[in-house]
């Protein structure tokens, strides 16, 4: 698909997301903070969204800055956000990573790709999403809807969202990167989904691949 196709399929995508929930860090004030981007990303792996969204509120409540984070246990930690999924590494992990902030960047997030992924527990996916949101610079955050829906419409043909990412950043310029994830998120959840997506309701069905997709769905999830 050529540059012109996936830009128009883009804006097909917009105008059906627009009407569509999106996700609770866009809209919420978290993305005007890098510190409390990395702590919710810390606590969105392999936890559901509702659920992460309450134990980051908790922890926020207690916790809002590094400094303030440190000051609390591990044990305190884990406490506020039970029941993400592992949650005691979790805990370690924020509380760890709270310090490495303080000790190496005076208790500031950096803002450069590779001083975000030296972090303990940061990978492309977070540092990319800090970049984006907290620091308002042009970067492809390349989660499980960004991989997969950009594999099925057949913009891309890779194995992993590291390569995903590279092929993205040559065939879309840097003015819509950090519009790419919130956008495939929503329309991941809700229309193009991992199982059976909802295909007769899609407004790039036309111009989709469909690759991976064997079976159709008729019917919007609720939530």
């Amino acid at each position: 698909m050529d540059k012109r196709k996936i830009l128009f399929s883009l804006r097909r995508i917009q105008g059906q997301v627009n009407s569509l929930k999106i996700p609770w860090i866009e809209k919420s004030r978290v993305k005007l903070d890098p510190y409390k981007i990395l702590i919710f990303c810390v606590l969105s792996l392999r936890t559901k969204d509702k659920v992460t969204e309450q134990a980051f509120k908790r922890l926020s409540q207690k916790a809002s800055g590094v400094y303030e984070m440190v000051k609390i246990s591990t044990a305190e930690i884990e406490r506020l956000i039970y029941p993400v999924g592992f949650f005691r590494s979790k805990a370690k992990a924020i509380h760890y990573l709270s310090k490495e902030l303080i000790e190496k960047y005076e208790g500031k997030v950096p803002h450069r790709l590779e001083e975000l992924l030296s972090l303990p527990g940061v990978g492309r996916k977070t540092a990319n999403l800090v970049l984006s949101l907290g620091y308002k610079r042009p970067a492809i955050c390349v989660d499980t809807h960004v991989h997969r829906i950009s594999n099925r419409l057949g913009w891309v043909t890779t194995k992993s969202p590291y390569h995903t990412e590279l092929k993205l950043k040559k065939l879309l310029p840097k003015k819509v990167w950090s519009k790419l994830n919130p956008l495939f998120v929503a329309f991941g959840q809700n229309i193009c989904r991992p199982l059976r997506p909802l295909c007769n309701k899609c407004r790039v069905r036309d111009l989709c691949l469909k690759r991976g997709v064997k079976y159709e769905g008729t019917k919007v999830k609720r939530s």
